[in-house]
């Protein structure tokens, strides 16, 4: 049974998870999502801040930071109620010992490997003649752990056919993941000097992956699209179906919603004194219904209009937000504190939740306030941060990190990692094409999001940017694979820009 965190408990539950940590060389990490990875010791932290039990530990998607509002030892796993993004991610994290977790590997394993002949079964059949060759998993992320995709090879007479599709529960937004992995699998593949060679890359997918993926299909090289088989998968896994994927030119005929003019809005009187706290850091987003103010990227307060008066609340991701008001200014006074300490590039602590998340964000918030140092032809502003191209944040649809416009016009997608991330050149694809297929409809240019100045005919340019010991090794063998008409760049940062962004190199890669 959960144990609720209160003021009063939260350094005893600390104390005593802390020496739950101490006492295993290794945890097995698994959400309530079905995501499960195997993390170290040193790769966990628990600590209070701002009057709450918060988790950092590091991911295959960088760190993640929790706030943990109950927690459970049933002397085997360690149970955590969690929550992130202002409440809107609620999980139950379950944090089990090594020894306990290779058991428990074993059995998704053999789980995710049954699945894996399913499919490979279904495969052949579709494929008549096709005999099975080999029925694999895809390595884990760490020695033991389960790898997500199945990774089949079927043979004719005079060729083989590499298969992959997940074993593992999936959504839309890990499109890019897979077809990546998909990639570099094929890739290393079909180098093989044995006859007959892999010649066709089959992808096996579920109805709600089969858009995005046919999209970013559709973005590749000419050779390599003519390679690919596109499958369906019925909800029962019973049937596999083939799909034609639509080419580049089919793209830009989809109907698209306008975006709505862009109106400039005044900052509120309210959200000026909290800048002036602290100009160089805090920032401010306008939003429909408010503004967000955010100290180098991370969000910290909000200031909404009720009637006729503006009201604050503050606190940060996964905590409860309060009313700024005399019986809480102490409280704003010492969140303002912990930011000005640990959220900046001269704190001590770099292993501090202050410190640690949100970096792309952070990364977001300096090159907003000055893009010309990424790029001497940008203009300044405006500039649009975390841009929709599609209204209601459908699956698998992610905000540009940044929207800009280049003095001779040319739009400019930027997408932004702070970590190694082998996702990073599909991500820049695909938005490259939505951006792309606005700005064929003249969508862009009627918002007047950049005023009155001119949108140039040609089509965007696509910035990848990251430090330069945090470009993932695959980033190249990616990006090579993506179609010449996605005009790509890759920009190497300094690894301490968080004293300043400096770029090291630039550099075409496609």
């Amino acid at each position: 049974m959960f144990e609720r965190l209160t003021n009063s408990t939260l350094e005893t539950a600390r104390l005593r998870i802390a020496e739950l940590f101490d006492a295993h060389a290794e945890w097995f990490y698994t959400l309530s999502d079905g995501h499960t990875q195997a993390l170290r010791r040193n790769e966990l932290d628990i600590n209070v801040t701002q009057s709450r039990l918060i988790l950092s530990c590091w991911t295959d998607k960088g760190t993640r930071s929790w706030r943990i509002r109950g927690w459970n030892w049933t002397g085997e796993r360690l149970e955590l109620q969690a929550s992130r993004r202002m409440g809107a991610e609620r999980p139950v994290i379950e944090l089990i010992p090594r020894a306990s977790a290779s058991a428990i590997a074993a059995t998704v394993r053999a789980a995710r490997q049954v699945r894996c002949h399913h499919l490979a079964q279904l495969a052949s059949d579709l494929l008549s003649g096709a005999r099975i060759e080999r029925a694999s998993l895809s390595p884990g992320m760490r020695r033991g752990q389960p790898g997500r995709y199945a990774r089949i090879l079927l043979r004719l007479k005079h060729q083989r056919i590499a298969v992959t599709g997940s074993v593992a529960a999936s959504k839309p937004s890990d499109v890019d993941e897979f077809l990546s992995s998909a990639l570099l699998w094929f890739g290393r593949t079909s180098e093989r000097a044995r006859a007959p060679y892999v010649q066709q890359l089959c992808l096996l997918v579920e109805k709600d992956m089969l858009k995005p993926l046919s999209v970013r299909v559709a973005l590749l090289r000419t050779n390599l699209r003519n390679a690919i088989i596109v499958c369906e998968l019925n909800q029962e896994w019973t049937e596999l179906s083939q799909v034609v994927c639509p080419d580049l030119e089919e793209l830009w005929k989809k109907r698209l919603t306008r975006f709505r003019p862009v109106t400039p809005l005044a900052t509120s009187e309210s959200a000026r004194a909290i800048i002036a706290e602290a100009p160089e850091a805090i920032d401010v987003l306008q939003a429909r219904h408010g503004e967000t103010l955010r100290y180098f990227g991370l969000p910290f307060a909000r200031v909404r209009r009720l009637m006729d008066s503006e009201v604050v609340w503050f606190g940060l991701e996964g905590s409860r937000r309060r009313l700024l008001d005399e019986a809480s200014a102490h409280e704003w006074a010492v969140l303002l504190g912990d930011l000005h300490e640990h959220r900046s590039a001269l704190a001590s602590d770099h292993r501090n939740a202050l410190y640690r998340t949100a970096g792309e964000a952070w990364l977001e918030s300096l090159l907003r306030r000055d893009i010309s140092k990424l790029d001497p032809g940008l203009i300044v502003a405006p500039l649009h941060a975390q841009f929709r191209t599609a209204r209601g944040g459908r699956l698998g649809v992610r905000p540009i990190d940044l929207l800009a416009l280049r003095r001779d016009g040319r739009l400019v997608v930027i997408e932004l990692k702070v970590s190694e991330d082998r996702e990073h050149v599909l991500q820049g694809a695909d938005y490259w094409q939505r951006v792309e297929a606005h700005r064929r409809r003249g969508h862009i240019w009627r918002a007047r999001l950049f005023g009155e100045r001119r949108i140039s005919s040609e089509s965007p340019l696509v910035y990848l940017v990251a430090p330069t010991l945090r470009v993932h090794p695959s980033f190249q063998t990616l990006a090579r694979l993506i179609s010449p008409t996605v005009e790509m760049y890759r920009f190497d940062i300094n690894e301490d820009w968080r004293s300043g962004v400096r770029v090291m190199r630039r550099m075409r890669v496609n």
